[in-house]
């Protein structure tokens, strides 16, 4: 959930509640140190720099909110079901660099002895589309979740318009565009229009992905891509269906976060039920994004939101989806 600069930190494998401290620490798979809370001591935030933009919620690493520990675990199910799929950037690696005077408004998963380690692509090109992907899907839904992952791996921007079941404007506008399953793409960079989660990914790793390789569980016809991505959904059955806004926000909300985050998992679920259309700055392990939003915010933890609306920003998944529910939620 947290990354941070002054911790070797990626997912949310590791959800020590708040008013712990850790003794002890060992590597997690994709590099976040596990705590063993071991004292009833409350843990000071950690610090971050100064970005040029304030967050209203502070970040607060290594914490599960009081009665959010049940779904957190929920939403990580699909983690460890899709091994993770969405995580790192297609061609991810991994090296050390000199941390000189350039480096300081970057983003390092650890720095020491004048060191940083440092993440990148060496498979997806350095040109990104000129416009978001825009798909028109929603959280609940199997096959748009192979979608999103292809996207998170793919570094993507994408401006999602959720269609749950009982939704009526973007099904209405997909419908009108040609599609009759959902996802549905649209590419304003080529113009390309299609259905099919597997012709949608075959697509987009073919006009975005470079040399990157279709990852093992998103590639057609694998006998575990689609059952796997079945018992995702299964783990939670939300964002499956439309519930009455009382307002739709004039422009998207923004979203940084990667597909496998279980904190952003849920902050997903409240927009896709209301409907509210977003645009998902993804930033996997290695994505170059994750140096905007330190640069930004002082600070790299998903999720974080903007909402150019109200001027809103903030970190903390619990923190989110109360606003989204009070800004637009249900009269």
């Amino acid at each position: 959930r947290a990354v941070t600069t002054t911790t070797m930190t990626t997912m949310a494998t590791s959800m020590a509640p708040r008013g712990t401290a850790p003794s002890s620490k060992s590597q997690g798979r994709f590099g976040r140190r596990t705590h063993i809370a071991t004292a009833p001591t409350r843990r000071a935030p950690t610090p971050t720099r100064v970005g040029a933009i304030k967050s209203d919620v502070p970040p607060q690493p290594f914490t599960v909110r009081e009665g959010e520990l049940g779904k957190v675990l929920s939403a990580a199910i699909p983690l460890v079901l899709r091994l993770g799929t969405g995580a790192l950037i297609g061609g991810y690696e991994v090296r050390l660099d000199a941390d000189d005077d350039g480096s300081e408004g970057k983003y390092a998963i650890a720095r020491f002895a004048k060191r940083r380690v440092a993440e990148r692509s060496t498979t997806l090109p350095t040109t990104r589309p000129a416009k978001p992907i825009t798909l028109y899907e929603y959280e609940g839904s199997p096959y748009c979740k192979k979608v999103r992952e292809a996207c998170s791996v793919l570094d993507l921007d994408v401006l999602f318009k959720p269609c749950p079941q009982g939704s009526l404007a973007f099904r209405a506008e997909s419908k009108a565009l040609g599609a009759t399953t959902y996802p549905f793409l649209l590419d304003e960079n080529t113009g390309a229009k299609m259905s099919e989660s597997d012709d949608i990914i075959e697509y987009l790793f073919n006009t975005y992905g470079g040399e990157t390789k279709v990852p093992f569980l998103l590639r057609r016809g694998g006998l575990v891509t689609n059952s796997t991505a079945y018992a995702a959904a299964l783990a939670r059955m939300k964002g499956l269906s439309a519930r009455q806004a009382k307002k739709i926000p004039e422009q998207p909300l923004e979203l940084w976060t990667y597909e496998i985050s279980p904190f952003s998992k849920l902050v997903r679920e409240k927009l896709t039920e209301l409907c509210i259309p977003h645009v998902v700055k993804y930033c996997p392990r290695g994505s170059e994004k994750r140096h905007e939003l330190y640069a930004m915010v002082g600070h790299f933890q998903v999720p974080f939101l903007r909402d150019a609306n109200t001027g809103k920003a903030m970190f903390e998944s619990k923190d989110i989806c109360e606003y989204i529910e009070s800004e637009y939620g249900s009269s």
